[in-house]
């Protein structure tokens, strides 16, 4: 009984030492932080949906859907499930709730990780933009195409529940306003 212990001891830290840990935050301006762990198989299940991407434009669709997994699965390990699009939606459940500068940050975290992990192929994962003034200021992840420096995008996830496909948008026309149709 005493070497199953050690055996199954060894095992969890083998398993543990193949997951990768990301940095969420929520509550509100980052407020409040949890660690999320992405093993390796569910990395590998993100990977499958972006090593089909020929090219940027594809890539971006994935981006979208695999960012989108990400959020689906920190909701299983933190209490961020409970996030409402948007920022007027969240007052029945304070704890887990996001605004734009959480949803911001943690698309950067994921988006870095799959960058970090050599998922992305033809984007880079630059630091997160802003829109507006004062009141009505909105943030969002943002990425550039490797072979076009100037082809930047915003990542945007603020506009629905975790675990929704993230809205793309050339920056341009995100920094003039553009939004996802929310029907």
């Amino acid at each position: 009984m005493k070497y199953l212990f050690f055996i199954l001891s060894f095992f969890a830290l083998a398993s543990a030492a193949n997951a990768d840990e990301v940095e969420i935050c929520f509550n509100f301006g980052c407020n409040a932080h949890a660690k999320v762990e992405y093993n390796d198989e569910a990395l590998a299940k993100v990977g499958r949906l972006l090593v089909e991407a020929p090219d940027a434009t594809a890539e971006r669709e994935a981006l979208s859907f695999a960012v989108a997994w990400m959020y689906f699965y920190a909701g299983q390990q933190t209490p961020i499930w409970r996030d409402k699009p948007g920022n007027y939606d969240d007052s029945e459940y304070l704890d887990g709730r996001m605004d734009c500068i959480d949803h911001s940050t943690n698309t950067t975290a994921f988006l870095k990780l799959l960058e970090t992990r050599g998922m992305l192929r033809h984007h880079s994962v630059l630091d997160p933009v802003r829109r507006g003034t004062f009141l009505t200021v909105h943030w969002a992840a943002r990425i550039a195409e490797r072979d076009n420096p100037q082809g930047q995008y915003s990542v945007d996830t603020w506009f629905f529940e975790p675990g929704r496909p993230a809205a793309v948008f050339p920056l341009r026309d995100w920094l003039r306003g553009a939004k996802p149709s929310l029907r």
